[in-house]
């Protein structure tokens, strides 16, 4: 695995290039303890010099061992960024050009705010705690919403 994305601008191809590698998934060191990167960001991508900008273009994947925000379950997922573009100026005194830090940038604004195991989840019981997808719990549930009840009871004709 890689520690960088550097391409060498000097020795690029005038049609452009593929390229195509795995970067260390220490670049994306999150410090979550709920999300955690594994196995590394691949990457295939074509960089191309346009007069005298770089344009890099291409699919970003990152696999991650996460917990399900809604029942804490672990879970395994994917974050793709299936159209992944940089474009940075250069000049002839460039050589190289460094392409890591927007490529963990834009694989971290790819990640879901609240990561769940599966679309339909349904959590845990608010009161016993009980992962919801294994089954129902025994709890007698309140279909009413008492958080709107001390208001309720100043309501015209309302009695106590």
């Amino acid at each position: 695995m890689e520690e960088n994305l550097a391409i060498d601008v000097a020795r690029l191809d005038r049609d452009g290039e593929e390229i195509e590698g795995v970067l260390d998934d220490a670049v994306l060191d999150l410090h979550d303890d709920y999300l955690r990167p594994f196995a590394g960001i691949r990457y295939s991508l074509f960089a191309q010099l346009a007069g005298r900008e770089l344009i890099v273009r291409g699919r970003l994947e990152q696999d991650f061992d996460a917990v399900c925000s809604r029942c804490g379950t672990d879970f395994d997922f994917t974050a793709e960024v299936p159209d992944f573009l940089a474009s940075v100026a250069t000049d002839e005194k460039t050589e190289i050009v460094d392409l890591t830090d927007e490529v963990r940038q834009s694989i971290i604004l790819s990640l879901p705010t609240y990561p769940v195991c599966r679309a339909d989840c349904r959590g845990v019981c608010p009161s016993c705690g009980k992962n919801l997808n294994k089954g129902s719990c025994t709890c007698r549930r309140n279909d009413r919403d008492d958080r709107w009840g001390a208001l309720d009871a100043l309501l015209p004709g309302k009695k106590d």
